[in-house]
């Protein structure tokens, strides 16, 4: 379990959470729970170079693909890719012929 936040009021950390509040036990001061963010992911391809959402990237290597004849070719180009929340390593996208890909960053380049 996390460590409990602090009160601001008495800086004691006897606190817990009530639904979307917290409350410090011993001065009954009562603040609205903030989760502390998520540090966002950052997204790079084989070179490096940051990928976003809806970018257009380029498969660097022969990828045979699972569930599919049709393997994908070097120099295959992904259209309008979407980032997997939460993992650097993965993106979705939709080649030409085969649609609904999972492809790992590092066998793609930034087109």
């Amino acid at each position: 379990m996390s460590d409990p936040i602090a009160c601001p009021q008495c800086t004691l950390h006897n606190t817990y959470a009530d639904g979307a509040l917290m409350v410090c036990a011993d001065c009954g001061f009562e603040w609205a729970a903030q989760t502390p963010a998520e540090p966002s992911v950052v997204v790079r391809d084989s070179n490096g170079n940051v990928l976003v959402q809806g970018d257009t990237v380029v498969v660097i290597k022969d990828l045979k693909v699972k569930g599919s004849s049709i393997p994908l070719k070097q120099g295959t180009v992904i259209r309008g890719i979407r980032l997997v929340i939460g993992d650097a390593e993965h993106i979705e996208g939709h080649s030409d012929k085969i649609k609904g890909l999972v492809l790992k960053t590092c066998f793609l380049r930034r087109a």
